[in-house]
């Protein structure tokens, strides 16, 4: 006889967010306005526990379905921060998507002055397998700075280094691509994501940061998609990056 699988309760907001209809901070705003039910009940917490496979959710007494799952590439420009909304007034990635689209959150984050590529999905499971640490998926930035630099800097990376604030931060590969008069183009491998990583260690080593472009995650380069373009990810594209999340 087969165990009796029980499905497991999350919060209603969460749920919202799960089923692609909007971000969780908007989900709670509509439960707080009471237009949310749950089996035909109002409520008006956002933690309220739902079985995501047997309760019935609705918005305005209509039923909320789960959205077909997509896949988004955006080119993202400098000075965009990667929010649903920001209280500085400032313009978010939300600005480039089309608004027909389901609720998407972007896979990760680019910080406001960095730019380049960026993933997009409402599939929340495959974002968190992509954004794991131990799936090492690599990305690939290039990075201008403002200084003419030598094969030690690219050493000093890649050994890395502890930071005054107790984090140990180093690249994986790193390799210059091509030297200015005053400046250098390089190429920086992450197969981990702190925050900010590449600019702290840079800093660290008291060098200054011009542009930083993310150009590939995993076998994913971002090509000649214009700035502030987004297009569809290809089921190839799909396939390849699910291929290089299971192979580590």
């Amino acid at each position: 006889m087969k165990p009796r699988v029980v499905s497991r309760r999350i919060g209603l907001a969460r749920v919202l967010s799960k089923l692609g209809y909007c971000s969780r901070s908007s989900a709670a705003e509509l439960i707080r306005a009471g237009r949310v039910t749950l089996n035909g009940t109002v409520r008006r917490d956002p933690e309220t526990p739902v079985y995501l496979e047997k309760d019935r959710v609705q918005i305005d007494r209509r039923n909320v379905a789960r959205a077909a799952k997509v896949y988004f590439v955006l080119n993202k420009p400098r000075g965009v921060v990667t929010t649903a909304s920001d209280e500085k007034g400032r313009r978010t990635v939300y600005t480039f998507l089309n608004r027909d689209l389901p609720w998407v959150t972007p896979v990760g984050r680019l910080d406001k002055a960095s730019e380049g590529l960026l993933l997009l999905t409402n599939d929340s499971e495959w974002s968190a397998r992509v954004l794991a640490p131990q799936t090492h998926l690599d990305k690939t930035y290039h990075v201008q700075i403002r200084k003419i630099a030598d094969a030690a800097l690219c050493r000093s990376l890649v050994a890395g280094m502890k930071l005054d604030d107790g984090d140990f931060l180093s690249a994986k590969d790193a390799r210059i691509l091509r030297v200015g008069q005053y400046n250098t183009w390089l190429e920086i491998i992450l197969d981990e994501g702190k925050n900010r990583h590449i600019r702290r260690m840079l800093t660290q080593l008291r060098v200054e940061v011009l542009r930083l472009v993310r150009v590939a995650i995993g076998p994913l380069a971002l090509g000649d998609l214009p700035k502030g373009a987004t297009r569809p990810l290809m089921v190839r594209e799909k396939q390849a990056l699910d291929r290089a999340i299971q192979s580590d």
